[in-house]
């Protein structure tokens, strides 16, 4: 269970498809299970706010660890910004891994095509994590990987050798 979390437009989408892409070439099992895409498909009507997060993230790990349980690796993104929602499922799912996708607020700023940034500071949106919502830093999470100075390539290198490391590919 390879679980992504970071800032909106830190990276997370494109090193989970990287993963996944990576994962799937060495002929394993894997989904990648992205946050805008399980809102947009499973939890639309879900909005921003902690109780709405906390039920998105419940949703999205159960099915992870039904997946994990039937030995499909699982990469999933999500921005997942309160500690207390990753604790959680950290206990629920076995092999859990806590991938960092730090990026300054900055930097995922500049890499917003949505424009979500840019709405919240005028008001427009509200609980957007980073904004007007906290994120909340893994303080000890698996892997760390700096967006803003690696390339996909070297950081997705970095979880392939982490997983190599400890048995798991």
């Amino acid at each position: 269970m390879l679980w992504l979390t970071g800032l909106p437009c830190s990276g997370k989408t494109t090193i989970g498809q990287a993963l996944y892409r990576e994962i799937k070439r060495r002929g394993l099992l894997v989904r990648h299970l992205d946050g805008d895409v399980v809102r947009k498909e499973m939890n639309k009507d879900l909005g921003f706010s902690k109780k709405d997060r906390d039920k998105n993230l419940e949703i999205v790990s159960s099915l992870a660890k039904k997946l994990n349980k039937q030995g499909v690796i699982v990469v999933a993104s999500f921005v997942s910004p309160y500690k207390d929602q990753r604790e959680r499922i950290r206990k629920k799912i076995e092999n859990f891994i806590e991938i960092y996708i730090n990026a300054p607020l900055d930097v995922c700023e500049k890499r917003d095509v949505k424009g979500l940034y840019k709405r919240a500071r005028l008001g427009k949106i509200k609980n957007l994590t980073g904004i007007s919502d906290p994120y909340e830093a893994p303080e000890h999470p698996q892997l760390e990987l700096k967006t803003d100075q690696e390339s996909v390539r070297v950081n997705t290198n970095q979880v392939i050798a982490y997983l190599i490391k400890k048995g798991y590919l």
